[in-house]
């Protein structure tokens, strides 16, 4: 057995039952997520019509076809070989099998696709049954039954894997529409097989959890994208202050039964990433890491503040040794609108009216030639990019006094003015590749985390080696997709199977 190998959605599923009030047919919701979710999956997909169908529906099928990059096959009862045969000659007659997904099929029909090698799926009209149903005991059934267009992933997957056999492992994967899409885009989710046998399937809040994890080996989350509250004013641990979706809640509990079910990685491990005090702290650690190296490597000298009008914070800057100018960041990192708001202080008194988030950390600001090293630790393998970055502090000054030297508040999500005539090339030899990968194994164990990212600066006068920020399960986009997702299939897999190396190398 090969499993699914291609699948054809007809129109009776796809298309919205009558018109818009314009007149104009439109695609269900439902089906829409199911043609989102299947374009990079590795399957051929195409949409099937007959030929009774209205020009402007037709028309709307072949667009969506289109956008895509789908199939168009048009299906006649009366010719199901030719309908096989264009479909086959199409995507190849090779192993696996084929799936028709329709809104209802009569017998004889369903007889023929079946002689012919194909599947049926058909999607059951409100107030049937509520079970997804397989009409033959066999292993390989040739008539489903579903309830909702948003189970057809987990059906895929569920066939590839009793076809692939118990080598193959299935990642559930839970994040927001737009990162799906930069990690889907790659490659990196295939409903079909990898060559190191991992099968990726979408998690949706649409369906039941526990109904899904089911058929999961692993889960793949970026939870952050479902907080909705972080409370700091709260003495208790983090994990207690973050207010998730219901639908991460039901997550989190059903993994909280079920601790046989893989996360890659743990809740309780993100916790720190979401704390910008926690990370300052934890980075207090590379100390340990300087003593064979000629370099340095730490974190930014940083204060918390909770309330930017105490009396005595210019006191409390000197002590912390920061001097001017500082960057202040919100304490929660990131899940919440006003993580990334962030200011440049030029002048002490400014404080007292800064419109920065509270409580805050102050960061000492690294002059650092306009470069930031960005890496990324996915599994045993690191990789890095070199990005413009901000510029100096004179730089900065220059900039504010246009201001009458006012904080320059931004968004750490859109970029801030860089140095263009910076030659990246000569960055690249001031870094100090083996202290930087001691630094990443050593995050890698204290932190505990599969895939994450940090960032350095090279502090001009001194060459300290400044980790500035750290983050879990970055798009590391700057890596080539032929080098990045292989192996981040492989850090899932070793995740999954328990055989993870305990040292990361960097890639050059």
């Amino acid at each position: 057995m090969c499993g699914v190998k291609g699948i054809v959605l007809d129109a009776s599923i796809l298309l919205k039952a009558g018109d818009d009030e314009n007149g104009s047919p439109s695609l269900r919701l439902d089906a829409v997520y199911v043609l989102r979710k299947l374009r990079y999956s590795n399957i051929f997909t195409g949409i099937s019509y007959g030929l009774d169908l209205s020009a402007p529906k037709v028309r709307l099928l072949q667009e969506s076809a289109r956008l895509y990059s789908y199939n168009c096959f048009v299906f006649r009862p009366s010719a199901i070989d030719s309908f096989v045969s264009e479909v086959s000659l199409e995507w190849g007659d090779n192993t696996g099998s084929y799936m028709h997904v329709v809104s209802s099929y009569k017998d004889e029909e369903i007889a023929q696709m079946i002689s012919s090698g194909w599947l049926i799926t058909v999607l059951r009209s409100p107030g049937k049954a509520s079970d997804v149903e397989y009409s033959t005991g066999t292993e390989n059934p040739s008539k489903i039954f579903i309830n909702k267009l948003e189970e057809l992933p987990l059906i895929i997957c569920h066939l590839n894997k009793k076809a692939m056999g118990k080598d193959v492992k299935t990642v559930g994967y839970l994040m927001k529409p737009s990162r799906e899409e930069d990690f889907a885009k790659r490659g990196a989710f295939p409903i079909k097989p990898t060559p190191n046998g991992l099968i990726f399937v979408p998690l949706t809040y649409a369906l039941p959890i526990s109904q899904q994890l089911q058929e999961i080996d692993g889960v793949l989350h970026k939870a952050t994208d479902d907080i909705i509250t972080v409370e700091m004013s709260s003495s208790s641990d983090f994990e207690n202050k973050v207010t998730y979706t219901e639908g991460m809640q039901e997550l989190q509990r059903y993994i909280g039964c079920h601790p046989d079910c893989c996360v890659i990685d743990p809740f309780t491990n993100i916790y720190p990433v979401l704390d910008r005090l926690k990370i300052q702290q934890i980075l207090g650690g590379l100390e340990n890491l300087n003593s064979k190296s000629c370099s340095k490597i730490r974190g930014p000298h940083f204060l918390k503040v909770v309330d930017f009008r105490e009396p005595k914070l210019e006191d409390k800057l000197v002590d912390a040794k920061l001097s001017l100018p500082n960057i202040v960041k919100p304490q929660v990192a990131c899940g919440v609108a006003d993580a990334h708001s962030m200011a440049i202080v030029f002048k002490a008194d400014s404080y007292k009216d800064l419109n920065v988030p509270l409580p805050a950390i102050v960061q000492e600001y690294v002059d650092h030639s306009s470069t930031m090293f960005k890496f990324y630790v996915v599994g045993k393998k690191i990789f890095f990019a070199i990005k413009k970055s901000t510029p100096n502090a004179d730089t900065l000054i220059k900039l504010a006094e246009e201001k009458e030297l006012k904080p320059l508040l931004f968004d750490s999500l859109n970029s801030l003015p860089v140095d263009k005539q910076k030659s990246q090339n000569e960055d690249n030899t001031r870094i100090d590749h083996e202290l930087v990968t001691d630094a990443a194994n050593w995050l890698r164990r204290v932190l505990d985390l599969t895939i994450f990212g940090f960032d350095v600066v090279i502090q001009e006068s001194t060459g300290d080696h400044v980790i500035v920020d750290v983050n879990y399960l970055p798009s590391f986009k700057e890596v080539p997709d032929e080098v990045a997702i292989p192996t981040f299939w492989e850090a899932i897999k070793e995740k999954l199977t328990g055989k993870q190396s305990t040292e990361a190398a960097i890639l050059l």
